[in-house]
């Protein structure tokens, strides 16, 4: 997946003005379907999966001009998964077993697991990319 997730987020990038802070989002007492429904009826990420791995994990790109933050950092992809929920499309091998979202932001692992912290989320961090891509993620990965 994080091949993946790399490929996600080169090249993405926007301002970060009128941003939509998805952090109260990502404190992980949610699931899959309550964090990526709401972005796709607001419009804030394209309907279309942009990526769907083999074990199913949906990645969404943001819609244009959505501006959309995680903790203070810039988001390039929004993912998620969850068996039998109809808003993600199945990959080509086996799905996880266990539901996961989350983002990836543009920023050093040890920036983004500082501010996240200190915002009081238990999300897991992963870094993507040495230095440049981050994910922030609840549930399995």
């Amino acid at each position: 997946m994080l091949v993946a997730l790399v490929s996600l987020g080169v090249g993405l990038s926007s301002p970060v003005c009128n941003a939509y802070a998805l952090d109260a989002q990502l404190n992980c007492q949610s699931n899959p379907h309550d964090f990526i429904a709401p972005l796709l009826d607001d419009q804030s990420i394209d309907p279309k999966p942009m990526r769907i791995e083999a074990n199913s994990v949906n990645a969404f790109r943001p819609a244009r001009g959505s501006n959309l933050t995680a903790f203070g950092f810039h988001v390039s992809a929004v993912f998620g998964y969850a068996q039998n929920d109809p808003i993600f499309k199945q990959g080509s091998g086996q799905p996880l077993q266990s539901s996961t979202y989350g983002v990836v932001v543009r920023g050093s692992a040890s920036s983004v697991e500082a501010r996240v912290r200190q915002a009081g989320s238990n999300a897991g961090i992963r870094e993507v990319v040495p230095l440049f891509l981050t994910a922030i993620y609840c549930g399995g990965h």
